[in-house]
């Protein structure tokens, strides 16, 4: 009988990580309306509160991939599960705007970041020498599958119990993965004396975690010296604006925009709820031809036909035509996270191994202050407008820009500063 490598349970536990972290972020769609009825808060100090969980899990991104160089793996999952574990339980207690803004846009960001931001890179590059594109897929595709699970579930909870009861579900699940990676997770293959996955060669070993310097160092070297490179720009520009017409548009405004068209919120998650199958479909696709064939023409493409998708959108709704929206919410979400592994396959090719892990952290970094200005700006727009369609309308454009953008990437690795 053939022994499961344990890299594949490593890729296990970080999937279902990666679910919980994930539910607590794309979960804001469902909380923005009872928050804003039962507790009173106006509904653009929300969008701040979410807006700033974006981006601050984004930007402490890079700072996450030097910890993980500083303190190793298991160390740092458990911690920032832990927070999670801490902040849901602290949410329970809130009764002030500001309260939010601490536990949603804070420890919420701090806790979520390493499992959505380079945790993926991490495990692709140190547990896999083969199949990097396809495991990039399947966790990145993680999120999705917590989308398509829980999201109907807490609506279904809010509208018949309350939103703490949702948090509760939240906070339980968070402490289930906490105990699991405790007993579980491992900082490398070699310390367990085996080699990453599909490599054969004991020379080539992987990269052992022995950088004690301070993290911040880390990071900001890493900044630095991308920032040298145009292809950086290029990257971050157009993650910037898959951030801003994913996670801050979508992701927060989508059921409200529902809402707004007097589509019951229940059936808004379970759009996108829905939307999640498709994205879990496509995202794991998108790592398997990731490693087939030119990442900057399948960036060019999800991005052009991403950008038509969401000009459209408002149209769709305004139609009542449920056969429009299901096709929007069918290739959308195939659309959605595809992005992102050839994104971190042009970066690991761009950049090297290993600087590619924190370099990405700041590209990513750039796509949360996208989602960021969407989450903020997209409650603004509809606030003056009254309306969310000018919101829509303006990140299609951005996406046929994004598009244009990935094809002017040089396909060659470029020189790096070698010190570490």
């Amino acid at each position: 009988m053939t022994r499961i490598h344990y890299s594949w349970i490593i890729l296990f536990i970080a999937f279902f990580a990666n679910i919980v972290a994930a539910i607590v972020i794309s979960s804001t769609g469902v909380f923005l309306t009872p928050f804003e009825q039962e507790l009173g808060w106006d509904r653009s100090v929300i969008s701040l509160a979410f807006g700033i969980t974006l981006f601050s899990y984004g930007l402490s991104g890079p700072f996450m991939a030097a910890l993980l160089e500083v303190i190793g793996l298991r160390k740092m999952m458990t911690i920032s599960m832990a927070t999670l574990v801490i902040g849901t339980s602290l949410a329970f207690l809130m009764t002030e705007p500001w309260q939010l803004i601490i536990i949603w846009g804070v420890i919420f960001g701090l806790g979520s970041s390493v499992f959505l931001t380079v945790l993926s890179p991490y495990i692709a590059n140190r547990w896999f020498e083969k199949r990097r594109g396809l495991v990039v897929g399947i966790l990145t595709s993680s999120t999705a599958t917590g989308q398509l699970i829980l999201l109907p579930v807490l609506a279904a909870i809010i509208e018949n119990y309350s939103w703490k009861h949702a948090i509760g579900l939240i906070m339980s699940l968070s402490f289930i993965m906490f105990i699991l990676i405790f007993l579980f997770m491992r900082n490398s293959p070699r310390e367990m004396g085996i080699l990453p996955y599909g490599q054969v060669d004991k020379t080539e070993d992987e990269p052992i975690n022995q950088n004690k310097e301070n993290p911040i160092i880390i990071a900001f070297r890493g900044l630095f010296e991308a920032l040298r490179i145009k292809e950086f720009w290029l990257l971050a520009g157009s993650f910037f604006i898959c951030g801003l017409s994913t996670n801050g548009l979508i992701g927060t405004h989508f059921i409200s925009l529902c809402i707004t068209f007097g589509i019951p919120m229940v059936t808004a998650a379970s759009l996108l709820s829905f939307m999640g199958v498709f994205n879990l479909i496509g995202t794991t696709l998108s790592g398997w031809l990731s490693d087939r064939f030119d990442n900057r023409w399948l960036l060019f493409w999800y991005y052009g036909l991403r950008g038509a998708s969401l000009a459209l959108l408002p149209f769709a709704l305004s139609q009542g035509s449920y056969w429009l929206i299901i096709i929007f919410t069918i290739f959308y979400g195939l659309d959605w996270i595809a992005t992102v592994p050839p994104t971190i396959s042009i970066s690991r090719k761009i950049f090297g191994i290993q600087k590619s892990a924190i370099i990405y952290g700041w590209i990513f970094a750039a796509h949360q202050l996208g989602a960021a200005v969407a989450a903020f700006g997209g409650g603004l727009i509809y606030q003056y407008f009254n309306t969310y369609t000018w919101a829509f309308f303006l990140a299609g454009v951005f996406c046929i820009f994004a598009s244009l953008f990935v094809i002017l990437i040089k396909k060659e690795k470029v020189a790096l500063s070698t010190s570490n």
